[in-house]
C-alpha cells in the first residue's frame, strides 16, 4: 500500500513563457511582444525573465503599453532603489519618475542628445532605466543605443592594453551645471562632488568588460605618468583629455 501525506504543499507550476523576442539587430536591442509591463510589476517571475533578456541584448523595446506611472514606478523599482535628479527633478506623486518634456518653445538644452550613461557622475551610477515614450514628432525622436562591451570588444590588443587600470572624472557640474550661475555651479559641485570610475569595468552579472566613458567624462585621472607623458601641449599634469592618442 502506498501512503500519500497530501500535507505537503504541491509545489508551484511554472507558468509557460509567451513572451516573443525579435532581436533588431547583431550586437544590441530586441523587441518583446506579448508582455505586459504592468504585469511585470507585480510578478516576480515574468519580471525575472525580462532582465534576463535585457542581460542579453542590453535594451528592450516593447510597444503600446497600457501602464500607469505607479505601475512604471514599481516596475523600475524591481530592479533597485531609485533616486531624484537633481537638476531635472522628479514627479511629486511619484518620487524616482523623471518626466521629461520639450517643444519648439522649450530652453535649447540638449543633453540628452549627446552620447552618455546616466548619472555617472554619482559614486553609485543606476544600472539603468525604464523609458517610456508617451508622445514624439513624426519625424524625429530617435534615441540611439550602443552596446559598449562590444565596442571595447574591437579595441585593438594595444589599445586595451594602454588603457587597462585607467580611471576617469565624471561630472555633474561640467554638464548640468555649466550654464548655471557661478554660485549655483558650484552649490551642484559641493553636493556632488566629480566621481572617478575605471575606464573599463567589468559587468556584475554579465562578467562582460564594458567601456565606461561618455559624455559626463571630463578627464582621465591617472594618465599623466612619466610613461605617458608627451612633451607639448599636454606637458601640464592633469591637462591629459580622453584621448590615449
Amino acid at each position: 500500500m502506498q501512503i500519500i501525506d497530501d500535507t505537503e504543499p504541491a509545489p508551484p507550476v511554472r507558468r509557460q513563457s509567451t513572451i516573443e523576442v525579435h532581436p533588431l539587430t547583431v550586437h544590441i536591442g530586441a523587441e518583446l511582444r506579448n508582455v505586459s509591463l504592468a504585469e511585470a510589476s507585480r510578478d516576480g517571475e515574468l519580471f525575472a525573465e525580462l532582465k534576463a533578456l535585457l542581460l542579453r541584448y542590453k535594451v528592450l523595446f516593447l510597444r503600446d503599453q497600457d501602464i500607469t506611472r505607479a505601475e512604471h514606478v514599481a516596475l523600475a523599482e524591481r530592479f533597485g532603489p531609485l533616486e531624484d535628479h537633481p537638476v531635472a527633478g522628479s514627479d511629486p506623486d511619484h518620487p524616482g519618475l523623471v518626466r521629461i518634456y520639450k517643444d519648439l518653445d522649450s530652453p535649447a538644452e540638449h543633453y540628452e542628445n549627446a552620447y552618455h550613461c546616466d548619472a555617472t557622475w554619482r559614486e553609485a551610477p543606476p544600472m539603468g532605466c525604464v523609458l517610456r515614450c508617451v508622445e514624439t514628432p513624426e519625424v524625429g525622436g530617435d534615441t540611439i543605443w550602443v552596446n559598449m562591451a562590444e565596442a571595447y570588444r574591437r579595441l585593438p590588443d594595444d589599445v586595451k592594453a594602454r588603457i587597462a587600470g585607467l580611471r576617469a572624472r565624471h561630472s555633474i557640474e561640467a554638464s548640468f551645471g555649466a550654464n548655471m550661475p557661478l554660485d549655483l555651479r558650484l552649490a551642484l559641485h559641493e553636493r556632488f562632488p566629480d566621481a572617478e570610475h575605471p575606464v573599463v569595468r567589468t559587468h556584475p552579472e554579465t562578467g562582460e568588460q564594458v567601456l565606461f566613458v561618455n559624455a559626463f567624462t571630463t578627464h582621465l585621472t591617472n594618465f599623466h605618468t612619466p610613461e605617458r607623458v608627451r612633451f607639448g601641449f599636454d606637458y601640464t599634469p592633469a591637462a591629459a583629455s580622453c584621448s590615449t592618442t
